[in-house]
């Protein structure tokens, strides 16, 4: 059966650490992006246009014309499963807030940001070939078959495979030190022998964590039990701008800071400031605001936009009572939007 969009794709689940080769067998690891999940469809036949899906089943094609007018070198009838990013020719870098824009653009604007943020898609699978779909068969021959695609076409940009491994240390070698590349997150783990399963958690996403500091500058919850903690840094002009917020205290951890947090005087620099619940949400998040005193130690992933602001919630791991907000790392570039 041809496949046609909307197809749901396979999912990862993150993970602490790489899963056991026993329950999954041959493990094979790929370089996880920053970017936005997509499928890629040629037509089955002379008429038709590549169509690009996200991953909530949305074609926008149409805000990549650089994409479209380089699909004459794909076959027909071919699916493919990937991370579409964007390339920042000013910054030389993989910019996640280019593709923000990239795919809010439309008709003269993104075929004008198409210049200056040039769209790739970094193929990492392959779910129908010639027509013919291929999600019965194992991660291992669905390699193969993307591989030999890429060779045989001769693929270049914007078309771009992803690398993969099965050598564990090289996987770790990734994790640890290709980090430091902006764009690049962590790995993905998958099993040699999984068929594609649509909608399934079958794969492990495991991100790089770094430790760092913040500031503690408001909270749900109350002051007497905290839940989350949202957190903020000091710019070079010495105004608090938000960065972030935690996961969900455990009840340790929230005693802990019940036990130093103390209510906002007045002249909070928050005070006003609307949250969101989540990153990109417009839904608004009821919170409390705090004395910008205390020093939190969190863990964070590498996902981080353009002025130091966490797209994930950090985890938090301790009070810095020994560092004052002065120790905190500063907020990277004034010209970034704030979160909220």
């Amino acid at each position: 059966m041809t496949l046609r969009p909307p197809v749901e794709p396979m999912l990862a689940q993150a993970v602490e650490s790489v899963p056991g080769p026993g329950l999954l067998g041959e493990l094979a690891f790929e370089q996880k992006f920053d970017g936005y999940r997509a499928l890629l469809f040629t037509p089955t036949g002379a008429v038709g246009r590549l169509l690009v899906q996200t991953r909530r089943g949305t074609l926008i094609q149409d805000r990549f014309p650089d994409l479209v007018a380089a699909a004459a070198q794909l076959p027909a009838g071919l699916v493919l499963d990937g991370e579409l990013v964007v390339w920042d020719t000013a910054g030389g870098r993989l910019s996640f807030e280019g593709l923000q824009r990239r795919t809010a653009a439309r008709g003269r604007t993104a075929r004008e940001l198409a210049a200056s943020l040039p769209a790739f898609f970094i193929a990492f699978d392959v779910l129908q070939e010639d027509g013919v779909e291929l999600l019965c068969h194992l991660y291992r021959q669905r390699r193969l078959r993307l591989e030999a695609l890429f060779l045989s076409h001769r693929l270049k940009a914007p078309w771009t495979l992803c690398p993969m491994t099965t050598d564990l240390i090289k996987a770790q070698m990734w994790l640890e030190s290709w980090t430091d590349v902006p764009g690049l997150e962590g790995i993905v783990v998958k099993a040699m022998n999984q068929p594609y399963q649509p909608g399934y958690r079958g794969w492990y996403k495991l991100r790089r964590r770094d430790t760092t500091e913040a500031v503690i500058g408001a909270l749900t919850g109350t002051p007497a039990r905290p839940q989350i903690l949202l957190l903020g840094r000091h710019d070079s002009h010495d105004r608090l701008r938000p960065i972030g917020r935690t996961v969900p205290l455990r009840a340790e951890a929230a005693r802990l800071v019940a036990a130093s947090i103390t209510a906002a005087d007045e002249g909070h620099p928050w005070t006003g400031m609307g949250f969101a619940t989540t990153w990109g949400s417009r839904e608004a998040l009821d919170v409390t605001l705090v004395c910008p005193e205390l020093v939190a130690e969190i863990s964070a992933d590498t996902a981080v936009d353009h002025g130091g602001i966490y797209r994930h919630p950090v985890r938090f791991k301790r009070l810095r009572l020994d560092l004052t907000t002065r120790d905190v790392p500063r907020f990277e570039a004034d010209t970034a939007g704030s979160e909220g």
